[in-house]
């Protein structure tokens, strides 16, 4: 049976959203779908969005069916709107940020470790899972408002950071297909949704806003991540073509650092007062501050804003205790820690406190995000320097902010002049809900046909080839780099990889080391590098690769074939140039995901 319904969902660092669109009729409307949640045990309302939070319930709280809701009875879980809440008062038993752990490639994602850090006698479970439960709470909604339209046989449009390598892509699929999303299921980068939800919102018109060789910069600054893109706009048979042309590193800077910034501020008047807060009270200020940023930084904002926490001492319990904030001073606090002005020769500083690390999540040591920008525009630029947009789309939530908002603008000017600073875009959508928006416009462009933006692969990709030679001892034989996956390779096609013949390890354990690299712009499929040094590794994949019977030796001479299915996945075979022997390696971890 044909989709009735294209569905775009914003599977968000700290909030998720489902939008969606009938197939039927000559242009899509795009609606959001209400998500009942609930905000306190045994309590439901609807919002528009589904807050990214999963609390893993006491064995009392679930044996009282605390968390059910309609339909899911004996719930040891709980996602949205409680789960946030009760992040300030269980922290050690809330789990947020779990896709920002899909891309940590340091740890095993199917492996069960979140919430990270917490007491043994804590429940855990596993990024993977985490991501497939919130997906799971926007299905059950979804079938329970349409019926009639299963999301299985819906059109599906899923969103992930630009910046996402191909097991951070696979991973997210994979929890998606396990909370009942369709295999025909497509990814889209989060950037480019901000765009076709512009598109949609302006038809036509944008066509009068753009014209060939301009550049769009997208600025996406949402909760926990930040990520640039630039989208050029071409022609072909008279026809304003939109191609992407570069993408920036996933960066772990938003508006919850923002939050913990003015959180740390709070607990030094809070000091002031002789009021030392314990860790309980801190994690509970930290969501305070977060409506005391969003309330301060608009226009019209009041001079000062009221931050209360729960008492805990022995002679405030049930009471409260409140500083009031000064305005000023935390617009001076965040744009001067986050949107910093510099030069656009300026570059992020990679601070270290010790030589030991804890292995948690890689954020950035430094939280300038012009800084960041200024080094995305160089790295993409060329011998006249770095790369100069002409337009400019703001997306994610810190940008409802009209302080953080003119603090970019005012940046981008000082670097380019005011006569060739970056337009900013008319008629942007609400910046909560763009990407999802996005997502079901992308989808109904691609069933319906409407403008599409060109882009492919965001990175080129490599295998690590081990170089033949004497053996040093104690020292590993070094890798080269052979290109398999150039930047940009589009969707729904496949190359032979031209090189020597590479010996496939068959019949025993075996490492397979990829690399990736944004920046490579130049590199062919069969480019070969000497070395990985200026490389980005990703996942390996330890495997026992099954023999070939026509061979006896203990590898196997093969050649490689890339493909960029039409779902945007990549696939990497290996083709025995000897026999009719095929192994296809995948970019993802493990195949033993939890279910």
């Amino acid at each position: 049976m044909p989709a009735r319904y294209v569905l775009g969902i914003d599977l968000g660092t700290t909030n998720s959203v489902l939008a969606y669109s009938s197939l039927e009729g000559e242009k899509p409307k795009v609606e959001l779908l209400p998500i009942p949640q609930l905000v306190a045990p045994s309590t439901v309302e609807s919002k528009t969005g589904l807050a990214s939070f999963l609390y893993l319930a006491t064995e009392q709280e679930t044996r009282s069916n605390a968390y059910d809701v309609p339909g899911q009875t004996g719930r040891d879980f709980a996602v949205g709107e409680v789960a946030r809440r009760q992040s300030a008062e269980l922290p050690h038993r809330t789990i947020s940020q779990a896709k920002s752990w899909l891309c940590h490639n340091r740890v095993d994602r199917h492996h069960k470790i979140l919430p990270w850090n917490a007491p043994a006698d804590v429940p855990k479970i596993s990024p993977v899972t985490a991501s497939k439960r919130y997906l799971e709470h926007l299905v059950s909604v979804w079938e329970q408002a349409h019926p009639d339209a299963p999301v299985a046989e819906q059109l599906v449009v899923l969103t992930v950071p630009a910046s996402f390598d191909a097991s951070a892509r696979e991973l997210t699929r994979e929890a998606a297909l396990a909370a009942g999303l369709p295999d025909t299921l497509i990814l889209l980068e989060e950037p480019q949704a901000a765009v076709y939800a512009w598109l949609q919102q302006m038809g036509d018109r944008w066509r009068k806003t753009l014209k060939v060789g301009d550049r769009l910069l997208v600025c996406d600054v949402g909760g926990g991540t930040t990520d640039f893109t630039l989208v050029g706009v071409t022609s072909e048979k008279g026809d304003l073509i939109l191609e992407r042309m570069a993408v920036g590193n996933h960066l772990l800077v938003g508006g919850d650092n923002m939050d913990l910034a003015l959180a740390h501020h709070v607990a030094g008047l809070f000091a002031k007062k002789n009021v030392n807060l314990d860790p309980w009270q801190s994690v509970s200020l930290w969501h305070s501050c977060r409506a005391a940023k969003e309330a301060l930084l608009v226009a019209d904002a009041p001079k000062t804003h009221t931050i209360s926490v729960l008492g805990r001492g022995s002679k405030l319990i049930g009471g409260t205790v409140s500083v009031d904030v000064d305005g000023k001073s935390v617009a001076e606090l965040l744009l001067n820690g986050f949107l910093p002005k510099c030069p656009l020769t300026a570059k992020p500083m990679k601070q270290r406190v010790s030589g030991f690390q804890e292995i948690g999540l890689p954020y950035e040591s430094d939280t300038a995000v012009t800084k960041h920008l200024a080094a995305f525009l160089q790295a993409h630029g060329d011998a006249s320097g770095p790369v100069r947009p002409t337009h400019l789309l703001l997306n994610g939530g810190v940008f409802k902010s009209d302080a953080l908002t003119a603090r970019l603008r005012e940046t981008l000017t000082e670097w380019f002049g005011k006569d060739a600073a970056p337009k900013p875009l008319e008629g942007i959508p609400d910046l909560d809900h763009s990407v999802a928006k996005g997502a079901a416009a992308y989808g109904w462009a691609k069933n319906r046909g409407g403008v599409r933006i060109r882009g492919g692969t965001a990175a080129s990709y490599y295998v690590g080839i081990e170089t033949s030679g004497l053996a040093i001892p104690g020292a590993p034989r070094p890798l080269r780099a052979l290109c398999v996956v150039p930047l940009g390779m589009e969707e729904g096609t496949e190359a032979d990889i031209p090189s020597q013949e590479i010996g496939l390890v068959v019949g025993e354990p075996a490492t397979f080391r990829f690399f990736r690299s944004a920046v490579n712009k130049e590199d062919k499929p069969g480019t070969l590098l000497p070395t990985c040094d200026a490389l980005e590794e990703t996942d390996p994949m330890t495997a026992t690769l099954p023999t070939d019977e026509g061979i006896e030796e203990g590898y196997v001479p093969v050649k490689f074939q890339s493909k960029i299915t039409e779902l945007g996945l990549l696939e990497l075979w290996c083709v025995s140039t000897r026999t009719s022997g095929r192994w296809k390696l995948e970019f993802s971890v493990r195949e033993d995901a939890e279910a």
